[in-house]
């Protein structure tokens, strides 16, 4: 774990597979830890088993942790849309099912109100975004063998490429 900045700040985004989203987030500016886990859901302390027949309403959500000084929530939301295809319904490449939805889990109107910013932005340039935003409810971390997964493998995300929208 890296040390925790003092202006350490968190959020949360669900952009299918929690493998591909943490691996964008790792490399960004600022950021200082992203963990892969599952959010949204109504059963405390899922197992990934449990998160994969969908049957516990969570996510594969990635909680990012940056140093507020070094980076800002609005650049972050910016780097989830152009890491993956927010206009797809039903997951994540090949990744289908409930689990791999996209969704920013804001924590506050503020958080809540750049999302929104976004979403309109990219319906302006005619995207039709799939994208939801959900009141942050809890995050549960994933087993250590989800962390940090294309670190450990040396190979780069299979469903998630960096496109330049912004």
């Amino acid at each position: 774990m890296n040390d925790i900045p003092k202006n350490a700040k968190y959020c949360y985004f669900a952009s299918g597979c929690f493998w591909g989203t943490e691996y964008w987030f790792q490399q960004a500016e600022g950021v200082f830890e992203a963990i892969s886990g599952y959010a949204g859901g109504h059963k405390a302390n899922p197992t990934y088993m449990e998160v994969c027949t969908g049957l516990t309403g969570h996510l594969e959500t990635v909680k990012v942790g940056y140093d507020a000084d070094k980076t800002t929530y609005e650049d972050l939301v910016k780097l989830f849309f152009e890491t993956h295809n927010f206009t797809q319904k039903n997951g994540q490449g090949p990744d289908i099912g409930s689990q791999y939805l996209s969704a920013i889990f804001y924590q506050n109107e503020e958080e809540k109100s750049v999302a929104e910013k976004y979403i309109n932005i990219l319906k302006e340039k005619g995207y039709d975004v799939a994208t939801t935003l959900r009141e942050y409810k809890n995050f549960y971390e994933a087993e250590d063998y989800h962390q940090d997964y294309y670190f450990k493998k040396g190979s780069i995300p299979y469903c998630h490429f960096y496109n330049k929208i912004f």
